[in-house]
């Protein structure tokens, strides 16, 4: 039996699945295809049940924005990762394998490198394409899964293999090649050697940091500095700031597979979806009659080959063709089906105007539980907080505003001051401007308040944090 350590990439943004996808809370932690994220489903994938393979827990490699997201969706879907990894800023694959590689280089096993976004219509398929795939990892080569092609997509790199493929083992790859055109990539499916560059890898440690140390020395020694400066906070790893920080950012297509002579390709065909766009989504999901997709509060009337998503409103369509509409809480999107790949446009003038609706919802979620911001003026603002059970946020003050809280359901602890006290349902209390104070939530069922906060400034960065349980400055 083998053994496999999963290697899962998380520190995407997911820009062309705004306004769904955002900065702080991206696509890979929403349940874009089903109530289960897009993680949670890749790390559920794992957990299946295969005579021939035995999968570790995995290892984690995440945005350090993200570390409560990704900690808490472990926790809701019962999965303890071998280790969290936290980048403090995005490096791209090749160094973010790299620090992987090197937490398990002691015991050196195949690792299987995941991106933490995609799914596949057969996980089964894919479990089986994975052994095929630890069978040429186990001997040294550096596996990546081709993808087999349904269509001659201009969205996707390619891969080609130096001899005809074949569904029951790894086969050298003779190139990497970028994005075609449409007449290029019509070429490609008619050859028969090309298929799409999954992002999906298998080889062993070792190997993998030989082959990087050979073809890109600075990235091997920043990522290995970065690695033997890490630091343990609470159940994550963070790594030196400084030493990742000096990493030149690289894929490990261009840094490593394009440079190897041992590079070697598996084809998968297990009804594979990046779900890289709007257009992706609605391809993954169940169509009625007409190819229209439907979630949430919707009516579609004669209307065909739509999406449309609804987080809040009743959303209606009527008498369109191949749009898609998605709604939130604070934005909404209208597109032409065909022009999806350009909503990261979108993001990017959003991004030059300084705006908020790239990197949050309206909802934010904190590791205490989450906020919404319901109602805002220029000296107030009102938002909704829900405490989860044991929790409790920071002991904090504030120099600009004072805040009132209305208990909706559930009790309140609150200190203020040197005074503790109790508030249930229909109470409420007071926190002048200045005052030490914190909230936390005694009991076993959630807590929810209304917040209205009053003062000149009512920014989150007036928040001097003197304790928090959290780890947070």
């Amino acid at each position: 039996m083998m053994n496999i350590t999963p290697v899962i990439l998380s520190g995407g943004s997911g820009s062309r699945l705004w306004p769904l996808s955002r900065a702080l809370r991206p696509k890979q932690f929403l349940g874009v295809t089903e109530d289960r994220s897009l993680f949670q489903l890749t790390l559920s994938r794992l957990k299946m049940d295969s005579k021939d393979l035995f999968i570790d827990a995995p290892v984690i490699v995440a945005n350090d924005d993200h570390r409560f997201l990704v900690a808490q969706q472990c926790l809701d879907i019962a999965v303890k990762p071998k280790s969290l990894i936290l980048e403090p800023i995005g490096r791209n694959t090749a160094p973010a394998i790299a620090v992987a590689a090197f937490s398990l280089l002691e015991e050196d096993p195949i690792l299987l490198v995941l991106p933490s976004d995609h799914i596949f219509a057969n996980d089964q398929a894919f479990l089986e394409t994975v052994k095929i795939g630890a069978q040429a990892a186990k001997m040294s080569g550096l596996v990546t899964f081709g993808i087999v092609p349904t269509a001659p997509e201009t969205g996707y790199g390619y891969v080609k293999s130096s001899v005809p493929l074949d569904p029951t083992k790894a086969v050298p790859v003779e190139k990497f090649v970028e994005k075609p055109n449409l007449e290029t990539a019509k070429q490609y499916i008619q050859e028969g050697s090309y298929t799409w560059n999954s992002g999906m890898f298998m080889f062993k440690a070792s190997v993998f940091l030989t082959e990087l140390k050979k073809f890109q020395p600075d990235i091997y020694d920043a990522a290995k500095n970065a690695w033997e400066g890490a630091k343990k906070d609470l159940d994550f790893i963070r790594l030196d700031l400084e030493s990742f920080g000096k990493c030149r950012s690289d894929s490990i297509d261009y840094a490593v597979m394009e440079k190897t002579s041992n590079a070697l390709v598996v084809p998968l065909d297990a009804g594979w979806n990046d779900v890289g766009s709007w257009s992706s989504v609605w391809q993954a999901l169940p169509q009625d009659e007409k190819g229209n997709v439907q979630r949430g509060n919707t009516l579609m009337m004669d209307c065909s080959n739509s999406f449309v998503h609804a987080d809040h409103r009743f959303v209606a369509l009527l008498g369109v063709d191949n749009i898609v509409v998605v709604e939130t809480s604070d934005a909404i999107l209208v597109a032409n089906k065909d022009k999806v790949q350009d909503v990261k446009k979108i993001v990017e003038e959003l991004k030059a105007k300084k705006s908020s609706l790239t990197e949050l919802h309206r909802e934010v979620h904190r590791p205490w539980g989450a906020y919404d911001s319901i109602d805002h003026g220029q000296r107030y603002q009102v938002k909704r907080i829900t405490v989860k059970p044991g929790a409790r946020l920071s002991v904090q003050m504030h120099h600009h505003r004072a805040e009132h809280w209305i208990v909706v359901s559930g009790t309140a602890k609150v200190l203020i001051g040197e005074t503790e006290q109790l508030i249930s349902e229909n109470q409420s209390v007071y926190i002048p401007i200045g005052a030490v104070h914190c909230l936390e939530n005694p009991g076993k069922l959630p807590l929810e308040l209304i917040e209205v906060q009053s003062g000149s400034y009512l920014g989150e960065d007036d928040i001097v944090r003197l304790e928090d349980r959290y780890g947070r400055g």
